[in-house]
């Protein structure tokens, strides 16, 4: 059997228990030794075979995977965050079923809810945004003209961008031309949840120097949108005139 387990956002506790208790039964682990908080493999069993995904292209790793499968061992593939953001899941997931080889996905932390956490912050508040927009630049990969930051700003909603703390710039000019504001708050997350964390606040306009003066051009979360820094109204939640399936409204 494969296990895809999502490591979580970095801090080794911030996995699933789930997750955990599958690396403990794991005969072989694949991780993404790039990304993944190397006191996670302190969860694995003495004797367990150990691969950094960093150092292996795709053939290569469903190779060991199929080899452990001939010999019906118990394979745990390591990734960052949760598997259905940026995981390369179907690609690997399609090379399994073509092979016959059965597997199942273990959900995890993903960084965005790290970084959430990291600035005490709420992506959706009322008034202001209801919607997050989860996305990345286009860099060495493109992504479809459609879904181009600069359309994406248009819509005013909160973003979380991925993989691209190393194009601040040019994120920024993308963001003000797509119509976002100069002056929106933003912030750059690095390494969210683990030991060396930091958090920096800024704006739009000045997202770029902010990233040179700390130096970031990876492993950093952008988040861009009014709910970082914003008056907003009242959820309708706890609002004692408005009556839900559990609670009478007062007068």
């Amino acid at each position: 059997m494969v296990d895809f387990v999502g490591a979580g956002c970095g801090a080794a506790d911030l996995i699933t228990v789930r997750g955990m208790r599958l690396i403990q039964n794991a005969d072989v682990i694949i991780y993404a030794g790039s990304l993944v908080n190397p006191e996670l493999l302190g969860y694995a069993k003495d004797g367990c075979e150990i691969y950094d995904s960093a150092k292996m292209s795709l053939d290569d790793i469903i190779e060991v995977i199929r080899k452990a499968e001939s010999e019906s061992r118990n394979t745990v593939r390591l990734q960052t965050g949760d598997l259905s953001l940026f995981g390369a899941l179907r690609e690997q997931a399609d090379k399994l079923e073509k092979l016959g080889i059965g597997y199942s996905v273990c959900p995890g932390v993903s960084s965005m809810f790290g970084a959430a956490a990291a600035l005490k912050a709420e992506y959706t508040l009322p008034g202001v945004s209801q919607s997050v927009i989860i996305t990345r630049m286009a860099g060495r990969t493109e992504v479809p003209e459609r879904e181009s930051i600069g359309k994406l700003a248009a819509h005013g909603c909160t973003m979380v961008i991925f993989l691209s703390a190393g194009m601040t710039g040019e994120l920024s000019e993308r963001l003000t031309d797509g119509g976002c504001p100069p002056d929106t708050p933003a912030a750059i997350v690095y390494k969210a949840t683990w030991e060396d964390e930091r958090v920096m606040r800024c704006t739009v306009g000045t997202l770029h120097e902010t990233a040179l003066a700390n130096n970031i051009s990876k492993t950093a979360l952008i988040i861009v949108g009014n709910v970082l820094e914003s008056s907003y109204e009242l959820s309708r939640l706890y609002d004692k005139t408005f009556e839900t399936g559990f609670r009478k409204a007062e007068p």
